[in-house]
């Protein structure tokens, strides 16, 4: 009986088995230093591969897939949306590469989909209503022009950040979309503080936890069911930064970004941020709606063993994002002309609640790094621009790494600990480059 055989692509030989990976595509062995040296044919196979020949190959981990193949390109576009991939068609989640995000703001059209339920189809900002009640003195039911007319309306250009952005990285893999470092955007929004909206409510003295519902509907189809109703703490709504928006970029919101009303609440997972908002209600407890479980946007209270079973009440709920930085230009996969051998490099830097004061790069597989230039935000909760100019040796492959440091010397990792959701992955950044001469 013939046996059969099953191809296995590149990351999934990686995941299982990242050093015997090296070994049967290159021929490496990693030495117990987990530095890898590549030698002889190894060094040539993957040269080969990459198409160049690797300067700094001495100071490359050991199962390190290179950033040249590590790229997926994969996906196809959607109406609307300029160069998304999509990931899931139900609900529609689609994420931007990297290489798209270079603006300061984010253009409406490359800003990421993230859905939890089947959006709505009947839109009708004019007769669009949000209800305020719960714990408060005086419940009340505003119009989009209630809120343009009643409250000071501002403009703030902030970050939003899927709580799974860099799951694919995960191994073993955790389930979900498998977002690679594209869940992120730093559009303009206006709109009313939240602050403002809850207070002229009237918020009792045992309200604690804010709680938010859609228009979206659940996948399952049960008008019972939400998609998703997540809420915040208090002090985060009260931050004059959380926002209830009703413009994008100077625009109408996008439908696919929440239109015509949505909870804007910069430095947390995006599912906080409510989108198709109707209803704010404030409770004495923690809100317990749709997607607020105990496996769901929540990470292990301590360090856990890839795979290993995490009880529920171990969870908690994710509040603020880490520290983290993204390569905008060059694209990855770059070829400097002929007689060139410097390039400059720049991205963006961000980090939750709060702020990147440093940013490094580095060419040779971190053995050195290069401080880069880093520009303040133009309001808190903004990223921040960054770039670097970069000299190169000798021709040859290269990859640049990119760190990012934040305000409590906290930096980017080159990996993350595992989690059973894959949630939080601020590891570094890379990008393949290529010298000709």
């Amino acid at each position: 009986m013939r046996r059969q055989t099953r191809e296995r692509g590149l990351c999934e030989l990686y995941q299982q088995d990242p050093e015997g990976a090296d070994e049967l595509i290159f021929g490496r062995k990693a030495h117990a230093d987990r530095r890898g040296f590549l030698r002889g044919a190894g060094l040539a196979a993957m040269g080969a591969v990459v198409g160049a020949s690797i300067p700094f190959h001495r100071n490359m981990p050991a199962g390190l897939i290179p950033a040249a193949l590590a790229e997926d390109t994969a996906g196809f576009t959607i109406a609307g949306k300029d160069g998304l991939r999509v990931l899931n068609d139900r609900p529609l989640n689609a994420e931007t590469p990297a290489y798209l995000l270079d603006d300061d703001i984010t253009p409406t059209a490359r800003h990421f989909v993230r859905n939890n339920g089947i959006a709505p189809t009947k839109i009708d900002a004019d007769g669009w209503t949000l209800k305020i009640d719960g714990l408060v003195n005086q419940p009340m039911e505003l119009s989009i022009a209630d809120l343009r007319e009643r409250f000071e309306v501002v403009r703030y250009a902030l970050q939003l950040e899927c709580g799974g952005n860099g799951r694919a990285a995960f191994n073993p893999p955790a389930s979900g979309n498998q977002w690679t470092v594209g869940a992120i955007a730093n559009s303009e929004w206006t709109g009313v503080r939240l602050r403002d909206v809850l207070n002229a409510a009237g918020v009792r003295p045992e309200v604690i936890y804010t709680a938010h519902y859609g228009a979206d509907q659940h996948l399952s189809g049960d008008p019972a069911k939400d998609a998703v109703s997540r809420g915040m703490p208090m002090w985060k709504a009260m931050d004059p930064h959380t926002l209830i928006a009703f413009e994008q970029n100077g625009q109408p919101i996008h439908r696919m970004n929440g239109a015509p009303l949505r909870i804007v609440a910069p430095g947390w997972p995006g599912s906080t941020s409510q989108k198709w908002l109707t209803r704010i209600q404030l409770r004495d407890v923690v809100h317990d709606g749709q997607k607020m479980g105990p496996t769901s946007y929540r990470t292990p209270r301590y360090p856990v063993a890839p795979g290993e079973k995490v009880p529920h009440e171990a969870m908690q709920i994710i509040e603020s994002m880490p520290v983290k930085s993204l390569i905008t230009y060059p694209r990855s996969g770059h070829t400097l002309p002929v007689d060139h051998r410097s390039l400059e490099v720049r991205g963006h830097a961000w980090a939750g609640d709060e702020h990147v004061t440093e940013m490094h790069v580095t060419t040779d597989f971190g053995a050195t790094w290069q401080k880069a230039e880093l520009e303040s935000p133009p309001n808190r909760y903004s990223w921040q621009r960054w770039r670097a100019h970069l000299r190169f040796p000798a021709k040859g492959y290269y990859e640049i790494w990119a760190r990012a440091t934040d305000n409590k010397g906290r930096m980017q990792p080159f990996t993350v600990a595992w989690n059973p959701k894959g949630y939080l992955n601020n590891a570094m950044h890379r990008i393949a480059v290529r010298v000709k001469v």
